[in-house]
This record gives structure tokens, C-alpha cells and sequence, in this order.
């Protein structure tokens, strides 16, 4: 659930004050992350890419208590619960969003992943959680290689935002540029940058 929480109170106070009021309070960094182990883990199982990245985003980002703080609408809220957010394209060719519970459970995770995204699918209507999760949002637009994307920032979407391209293959090694989209009220370079190396450590143990 979500509630309102006094900056003041909050370790986000001092940058909630900083940024509450700029015109361009999001940052975005550019990583490329070995995503070898997740491939073969998603041919071996039979998995969709996406789905297991998406999960590896929420394991990563749950250890990190940022996450569950969000700024919005000059407001600060705190939540109990994470979701990530999908884009599924739909049986009428229409692009919607999908937001999935997450779960430390992988196979929890990957029932809900399939059945809601199915849903999203079939109906061609979002599935959205609204106030019940904080939900970080991705993009993958797995046509093209890119090395990331800048989102345009508006106060109506001030959650994450990670977004990549089609993956990438040299050797034995497989790389996957990703730009990770923040704003700076709800977390400072340092814990963007452990929930990047993070996301990098879920991956090289992924495993089901």
C-alpha cells in the first residue's frame, strides 16, 4: 500500500527539497551488462528474455529501500510493495502496459508475468496496480540495437524507467546496453549506481 511520508522525516528529505521544484529532476545512466548467463538460462528453461530480465530488475531493486519511496505530485509516498511494469503488445497491435507483483519467488513471478501479460493482450487494456505498488517501469525494444533511451520527464511519471534494445553477441560473450531513467528526489547517484551492480550480480546467478 502507499501513504504519504514527511520529507523531513524522511533520509530523502534534503533531496526532496533540492529537486521537488526542478524543471528536469531526472537522471539517466548508461550501462552494458553481460547478460550471457541470462540467455542460457532462457534457452535452457524455454523462457521469454524479457520476462527473466524483468525479474532480475526486481530482485535487484527490492534490497534497495529507495525504491520503495517515490516523489509525485510534490508529495512524498512510501510503499510495501514493488511491481514491474511491462509494454505488451496487444492482439490488435496496440502497445499496453502490463504491471507484474513481484516476487523473491521466480516461479511465482513468472505465473503472474504469463497470465497478466496474456490478460494485457487479450483484452488490449492495461493492467495497472495504480496506488497498491511502486512500480518501475521498462521498455524493450528488442527490433533495433540501441545503448539506451532519455525519457521526456513529466510530473504525471516519476517512477524508473530502464529501457533496452536487442541484445548483442560477441564471442562467447552476450552484452545488453540498458539506461537506467530516476529522479533525483527519490534516489542519489550512489544508490543508482548499487542497484545497477546489483542487477548485474542477480544476473550472474540466475537460476531455475
Amino acid at each position: 500500500m502507499k501513504k504519504e511520508i514527511d520529507p523531513k522525516e524522511s533520509p530523502r528529505g534534503r533531496a526532496f527539497e533540492l529537486w521537488k521544484t526542478a524543471a528536469m529532476p531526472k537522471v539517466t545512466i548508461f550501462k552494458t551488462f553481460d547478460i550471457t548467463r541470462l540467455i542460457k538460462v532462457a534457452k535452457r528453461s524455454g523462457m521469454k528474455t524479457n520476462m527473466l530480465m524483468c525479474w532480475c530488475i526486481g530482485h535487484a531493486a527490492s534490497s534497495i529501500e529507495e525504491f520503495y519511496i517515490l516523489p509525485a505530485g510534490g508529495h512524498l509516498w512510501q510503499y510495501d510493495r514493488l511491481a514491474v511494469n511491462t509494454v505488451v503488445k496487444t492482439m490488435n497491435g496496440d502497445a499496453h502496459l502490463c504491471d507484474i507483483p513481484f516476487s523473491a519467488n521466480i516461479h511465482q513471478f513468472i505465473e503472474d508475468y504469463l497470465q497478466l501479460t496474456s490478460q494485457v493482450h487479450d483484452t488490449n487494456e492495461d493492467h495497472l496496480f495504480g496506488e497498491d505498488y511502486m512500480a518501475i517501469d521498462t521498455s524493450a525494444l528488442v527490433e533495433c540495437e540501441i545503448d539506451g533511451v532519455a525519457s521526456v520527464y513529466s510530473e504525471l511519471f516519476t517512477n524508473p524507467f530502464l529501457a533496452w534494445g536487442k541484445y548483442r553477441r560477441k564471442f562467447f560473450k552476450t552484452t545488453l546496453p540498458i539506461s537506467f531513467q530516476f529522479h533525483h528526489a527519490q534516489m542519489d547517484g550512489f544508490e543508482a549506481a548499487r542497484f545497477l551492480n546489483e542487477l548485474q550480480k542477480v544476473i550472474d546467478k540466475l537460476n531455475i
